[in-house]
């Protein structure tokens, strides 16, 4: 019994120890490379680059106060649709007392130069009605009377201006309501009632009351890399993605390109800035982001191949072209020639290559 355990055991040794053996002869074996084959096509190529920005309207006017006060009344929201002309708030004047008290005083004085005038008149007058006074004594005096009663006018105008920002003489036309200046959409009201405004001076750029813009005229403001700056121009046609709008594919004129560049991030860029000429903008806000995708060249029904086929050694690029495939695949590796990319099909320029033509790809398992 133990020598037939011991012939078993060392049967067992014996056939784990071949097993090994033919294993990693089998696996030491090369085995055949199988490669994926392309066919060249025929294809219309274009190399684009995508500018990031956003959707303004061209012109965004401030509308600021021509008087410093309190606002009293607003009477729009963002939002709104406003013509030139139309009010978009009032103003409550809170008179500086130095001003106050002087307007006051020239109101006195001039009641006082009426009163004194009107006096002077009407003694003339009589004396002239009885031939006692010359006739140039009276038009005279009458003159400096009339001019008397139109300076207290103006004093009292100028006192209700300086009181309650309100001209008598010219309410609608006061400075306390503020109009548009612009017909458009308002798009901000950064104010509410009891805000207080200062007009716009040399030492001071004002209080911003709204902001409207002309929705109708929008632009694409964005950015490209100093590498490709020179690959585009003023005219050329962009196609303008908005997030925010599904499938939004909006046309666009590029109309200027900044002279000077910007540094952003350590990256030198410049600004570009591109019309939009679609008609339906009606769903696009301002401020929205966009990414603007310009065509920078493009190549009509020309042969191409998938880029991952190409080997590039320096300056120059290659193909593998399939001359046998059995009993087993062979290449011969052409020279080519390269047009424009679009990062995944490119040109080939020369004529080594056909339609019928099969490249090596990558390796198959």
């Amino acid at each position: 019994m133990k020598k037939f355990f011991r012939i078993l055991l060392w049967t067992l040794v014996a056939a784990v120890f071949i097993g090994t053996f033919v294993y990693l002869y089998l696996n030491s074996k090369q085995k055949d490379i199988v490669y994926e084959l392309v066919n060249p096509s025929t294809e219309t190529i274009e190399r684009t680059t995508v500018l990031t920005g956003k959707i303004e309207p061209r012109d965004e006017i401030e509308i600021k106060p021509q008087i410093s006060g309190i606002i009293n009344e607003v009477m729009v929201e963002a939002g709104d649709h406003v013509n030139a002309g139309d009010i978009i708030a009032k103003i409550k004047v809170i008179p500086e007392e130095n001003q106050l008290s002087s307007a006051e005083n020239r109101v006195k004085i001039a009641q006082i130069s009426l009163e004194e005038a009107q006096k002077t008149y009407e003694r003339t007058k009589a004396l002239y009605d009885k031939k006692f006074e010359s006739r140039e004594k009276y038009e005279s005096d009458e003159a400096a009377w009339r001019r008397s009663k139109e300076e207290l006018a103006q004093a009292q105008d100028q006192l209700a201006i300086v009181r309650d920002g309100v001209s008598s003489s010219n309410a609608q036309g006061s400075n306390t309501l503020v109009r548009s200046t612009v017909t458009g959409i308002v798009l901000e009201v950064p104010v509410k009632v009891g805000t207080s405004v200062i007009q716009a001076n040399t030492f001071n750029d004002g209080t911003t009351i709204a902001k409207v813009a002309d929705m109708t005229d929008l632009i694409f403001k964005g950015k490209i890399d100093e590498t490709e700056v020179d690959l585009i121009s003023e005219g050329m046609n962009v196609k303008i993605a908005v997030g925010a709008v599904n499938g939004s594919n909006y046309e666009a004129v590029i109309e200027k390109i900044a002279p000077m560049a910007t540094e952003d991030n350590g990256t030198n860029t410049f600004e570009v800035k591109a019309a939009l000429t679609s008609q339906e903008l009606s769903k696009l806000r301002a401020g929205y982001s966009a990414n603007a995708t310009v065509i920078l060249e493009k190549a009509d029904s020309v042969l191409a191949v998938p880029e991952r086929v190409v080997e590039y050694t320096g300056d120059s690029a290659f193909v593998y072209v399939l001359t046998s495939e059995q009993p087993k695949q062979q290449f011969n590796k052409m020279p080519i020639t390269t047009g424009i990319t679009d990062g995944i099909n490119v040109e080939i320029k020369n004529n080594g290559i056909d339609i019928d033509s099969r490249l090596r790809g990558y390796q198959q398992n």
